[in-house]
């Protein structure tokens, strides 16, 4: 897999430093740049794919990742700047005149733990932006990503007589709270840095074969909102459930709900997500806890079907709640992360 993205990163920017965008095909088909790919592979890329992989860090952690992968870079003749947004990356590599491109790849990995079995998985552990200790895994293939940077980026460097113009290479952080982009721009990222003519960017995708490359027009990706929802409660005793307004049932009311919002008020023309990731109640067998706690992931292409979707979770989890009998002031309390 790294090896195919490798092709297409390193095919598009030499395509883009010379005859343009009918020039990747040919540079994707030339077998000597494959074969070099396949070498670089073979002594380098493994072994820092298996590096990266083993050693994961969290959104704005990404200190080793960033360091290693700035050092990579470095070595192969790019002026480097770290630190941009937080632990952001910067490489830059000015080869005559021609267009800017940029390059980029995301770094931080995923609180989830790893049980793939192979002899280089994750056995770190790390604390997130909550403040909760988890294990932490590359399970978005980020660490596919920052090894596919730095072969196109050899490639690029070994290739520099097939084109001209300037490569802008990101390492960028955080992109799983979608806060690392905005951090980078906030730093000055189009400010201190060339203004890139084209971005190009890619991400693995489990749904189609090895080997194969996809592209569309228009959204390659869904907007993304991460919604909390704290549903309060009266606690007490499991066996006096009558004396309880119990968080656990009204919370399992409404992610039975919110089901009906794509399914029943969201036009099957129009795609949405509403996912549930994660329930938290409770700590005994028989204690009815006072608090329930949802985590959602939420997906949409427009700026209405976002609306619908948002809106329509407070709507429901307020109404869940009224019909169990609570308080208004007890009614759920729901909150979109503000990006």
């Amino acid at each position: 897999m790294t090896r195919h993205l490798l092709a297409l990163t390193t095919a598009m920017g030499l395509a883009l430093g010379s005859a343009g965008f009918a020039a990747a095909q040919d540079y994707a088909g030339n077998d000597a740049l494959r074969a070099a790919i396949t070498a670089d592979y073979e002594a380098n890329l493994e072994g820092l794919y298996r590096h990266f992989h083993a050693h994961p860090e969290l959104s704005h952690q990404e200190h080793e990742t960033a360091a290693r992968l700035a050092s990579e870079l470095r070595a192969l003749g790019y002026d480097v700047t770290e630190g941009v947004g937080g632990t952001g990356i910067v490489a830059v590599l000015e080869n005559g005149e021609g267009p800017t491109l940029m390059l980029r790849a995301d770094m931080d990995g995923l609180p989830v733990p790893e049980q793939t079995g192979l002899s280089y998985a994750s056995t770190d552990t790390d604390v997130d932006h909550r403040g909760v200790e988890n294990p932490v895994m590359h399970a978005c293939a980020h660490d596919t990503h920052m090894t596919a940077l730095v072969g196109a980026a050899r490639q690029l460097i070994e290739n520099q007589d097939d084109w001209s113009g300037t490569l802008v290479l990101i390492g960028q952080p955080a992109e799983e709270l979608g806060e690392g982009a905005i951090a980078m721009i906030e730093d000055g990222l189009f400010e201190r840095f060339p203004t890139p003519d084209f971005n190009l960017s890619f991400h693995t995708f489990s749904a189609i074969p090895t080997g194969t490359i996809t592209y569309v027009p228009g959204y390659a990706m869904a907007n993304v909102d991460s919604v909390d929802i704290y549903v309060h409660g009266r606690g007490g005793h499991g066996a006096y459930p009558h004396t309880t307004k119990d968080p656990i049932y009204l919370a399992s009311m409404i992610v039975v709900n919110l089901q009906s919002l794509v399914s029943r008020e969201l036009s099957p023309l129009e795609p949405g997500v509403v996912t549930v990731g994660a329930f938290n109640a409770g700590a005994k067998h028989n204690i009815i806890s006072d608090q329930a706690h949802l985590q959602l992931t939420v997906r949409s292409y427009s700026d209405e079907t976002r609306e619908l979707l948002l809106s329509g979770i407070e709507r429901i989890a307020h109404a869940q709640a009224a019909a169990y009998g609570l308080l208004e002031s007890e009614y759920p309390t729901v909150e979109v992360e503000e990006i």
